[in-house]
């Protein structure tokens, strides 16, 4: 019966009529050759306006109208005007238009002391230089001597003539630099905060330390002037600890060639031991 049904619906599909296909619209050439020569009218416009820009530019460019005659740099304690002109790498004459202020900011910044650079011009013949130097705070012995600022960035190796009238901060190496930088300048500036808070003392002075060693274990040790006895200090409450040595320290300044060191890491007392 299944195969009776199937034989009658294979006869009705062959007795029906074939669709007709659609005939095709013929393609309109000539719209396409319209919508082409638009398109090319168009680019044909643009590149002659690239050109006459680009010749009106070189036009300018070689205007003396717009040659650099006005080189204006800011004052700084370091650098002399010369020398920033000098590292610039401009000069009179040159054009204004083709002054590239990026190559020119970043030759200004590879000298050491400079932190920003501002460049700016203003025509017609006019270049302003601003710059904003690093301000040192401390120095870090990393194996060489290094210039730290306030906000504890690492910016400069000390070099011939350089100031060393800054505290000195050991115990990071560049291996810890490049390990943890973001830790390192945590300690770094918590460091600075502890020059500040010596600076600041009457008694204990900053004078009164050769160093300020950092461990990132155990905290803060100072190292005396005289003698290079160890002043531990441990981590946090600067302030309590520097104040209770504060109250012995000109009777212990004296014995501190016989001292081992100073433990000032407790919350209410001073262990002192001799050598």
């Amino acid at each position: 019966m299944r195969d009776l049904n199937h034989k009658k619906q294979r006869l009705q599909n062959r007795n029906r009529p074939k669709k007709q296909k659609k005939s095709r619209k013929p393609i309109n050439y000539r719209r396409f050759l319209k919508r082409g020569a638009r398109i090319a009218s168009v680019l044909a416009i643009a590149a002659i306006l690239v050109v006459v820009c680009l010749e009106t530019y070189e036009l300018l460019a070689r205007a003396t109208f717009f040659r650099l005659e006005k080189i204006e740099a800011s004052k700084s304690k370091r650098l002399k005007r010369e020398e920033i002109i000098a590292l610039s790498g401009v000069k009179p004459g040159d054009s204004m238009l083709r002054l590239d202020l990026r190559r020119v900011a970043a030759q200004i910044k590879k000298n050491p002391w400079v932190e920003k650079v501002r460049v700016n011009r203003y025509f017609p013949r006019t270049l302003s230089i601003e710059i904003t130097e690093w301000e040192p705070a401390a120095v870090v012995n990393m194996g060489y001597l290094y210039y730290l600022d306030g906000k504890g960035e690492i910016f400069k190796p000390l070099t011939k003539g350089d100031n060393l009238d800054f505290p000195v901060i050991t115990g990071i190496t560049g291996e810890d630099l490049s390990k943890d930088p973001a830790g390192c300048k945590v300690m770094l500036k918590t460091a600075l905060q502890l020059a500040d808070l010596l600076k600041a003392g009457t008694v204990f002075k900053l004078a009164d330390i050769s160093e300020i060693h950092v461990d990132k274990g155990y905290g803060y040790t100072l190292f005396t002037a005289q003698g290079g006895v160890p002043v531990k200090l441990g981590n946090g409450n600067f302030p309590e600890k520097l104040t209770r040595l504060a109250r012995i320290y000109k009777e212990l300044s004296t014995q501190l060639p016989e001292l081992e060191y100073i433990d000032l890491n407790y919350n209410d007392k001073i262990v002192v031991k001799k050598v």
